[in-house]
């Protein structure tokens, strides 16, 4: 009896250390997306926890019933009842038909609010004036235009706080994906086609920028930063990057997209508006 209830203990303390260990290493880890600094960020946050722990529902049974049943109907135990020709009952049938279907049911229903809810190409309006920033990625580095500044960087990219920004974004080399983990969701850049991106950074700080898409060998070093700053801190950084020497059209376009790996970042005053179009309209027909 001694026996059995020491390896009962032992398993309920495995069971209790890595259920601590999990919760511990969550609250201490770094993970962007559970430490969001803007308003998409909350709300695909929210939709992580909630999609989460609806499926936990299921998935903590699952685990726990793996173990009852390992140890009740193992061969050592003569006493568990044998029954072979048992096959239906009514109660087993609604729990794992019922739950999962009920559980796929408010999925569904938080889906499709959120898909709508946080569509990228949907504008955000705060009463600020949004700000647009135009983003292509090459490679492998990224370039950030500012046609109403009228400068451009590369591999940085700022803006103000609680201002609406409205990202296009493009590839002028093989498929990407732009993702500011802290501040929303990613989305592709890819030739030919415009993809837009409306974000919002609820404070200021210094937020990691990666691509989420592998395309090629300096994939890794494919990262910018992305600083949300105080709206007179933004206007300072536009006149120093005004100040610069280098111009940025499509001459000098053509030797910057040149395949090159961890970048350095680099600041230019953007001579052509139309840069960005230019790029987008080199692989359409005719």
């Amino acid at each position: 009896m001694m026996k059995k209830a020491f390896k009962i203990a032992i398993v309920v303390l495995l069971l209790l250390g890595l259920s601590a260990g999990s919760v511990l290493f969550i609250a201490n880890a770094n993970i962007p997306v559970l430490e969001p600094k803007g308003m998409v960020g909350d709300k695909e946050r929210e939709l992580i926890i909630s999609a989460s722990l609806l499926m936990l529902i299921v998935v903590i049974p699952v685990f726990i019933l793996t173990l009852v049943f390992a140890w009740k109907y193992r061969e050592s135990n003569t006493k568990s009842k044998h029954a072979p020709d048992w096959e239906h009952n009514y109660i087993a049938e609604y729990c794992w038909w019922g739950v999962p279907v009920f559980i796929i049911i408010i999925l569904g229903v938080v889906t499709w609010r959120s898909s709508h809810e946080l569509n990228p190409f949907t504008p955000i309006d705060n009463g600020e004036k949004p700000i647009m920033i135009q983003v292509v990625a090459l490679d492998w580095k990224w370039l950030f235009l500012y046609p109403e500044q009228g400068i451009a960087s590369v591999n940085f990219v700022q803006f103000p706080k609680n201002t609406p920004i409205n990202f296009e974004i493009t590839s002028d080399a093989p498929m990407n994906s732009f993702w500011i983990p802290q501040l929303g969701g990613q989305i592709y850049a890819m030739p030919a086609m415009r993809s837009k991106l409306h974000l919002l950074a609820r404070e200021t700080g210094s937020f990691r920028g990666v691509s989420a898409n592998i395309s090629g060998k300096g994939f890794a070093g494919m990262r910018f930063t992305a600083i949300s700053s105080t709206q007179e801190e933004f206007q300072t950084w536009v006149s120093n990057v005004k100040a610069s020497s280098q111009k940025l059209d499509m001459t000098s376009y053509k030797i910057l997209m040149q395949p090159s790996e961890y970048h350095p970042v680099e600041y230019f005053i953007l001579t052509d508006s139309e840069l960005f179009e230019k790029v987008l309209m080199k692989y359409m027909m005719p």
